[in-house]
């Protein structure tokens, strides 16, 4: 599927819609993708700010969707743990970009490519729209190659 369709599914996907979570751009080669979580009543804490599970999800997911893209089918990737700091309060919209280079991918295919698993960790970073952070993670994913039945 091209990266717009990819886009407009991946917006209408329940968890996305109703958490306020959007994807704003997939690039043509698969290496970058832009997303953002504006603040609605829906995805607000006690105080008025974004909930915390609202920035996490924003991190959370995107690396892998790059990653499948670039392995494919044959691989099993999951987050297998997650370093959330979160710095100051989301008030209007949260922003993040996740790049993914060829050197990783061709890491990652090479440390798996006779069954063994892989587990890259990737830097996730959340700004307002002035570009002051949000919240970070360390996500460190879990990467397999599926076995042939």
């Amino acid at each position: 599927m091209s990266p717009g369709t990819i886009r407009r599914l991946i917006n209408l996907w329940p968890p996305f819609l109703f958490s306020g979570i959007r994807i704003v751009r997939v690039a043509d080669d698969w290496r970058r993708l832009d997303a953002e979580l504006r603040l609605r009543w829906w995805n607000r804490n006690a105080l008025g700010t974004m909930f915390g599970g609202s920035l996490f999800a924003l991190m959370d997911p995107f690396y892998p969707l790059l990653m499948q893209h670039h392995l494919g089918r044959g691989y099993n990737i999951w987050t297998k743990s997650a370093v959330v700091e979160f710095l100051s309060p989301g008030r209007s919209v949260a922003r993040a970009t996740f790049l993914l280079n060829g050197e990783i991918v061709e890491e990652i295919r090479a440390a798996t490519q006779d069954g063994g698993k892989c587990e890259p960790q990737f830097l996730a970073v959340v700004s307002d729209p002035e570009g002051k952070v949000i919240a970070r993670a360390n996500l460190t994913f879990h990467i397999r190659r599926v076995r042939s039945q």
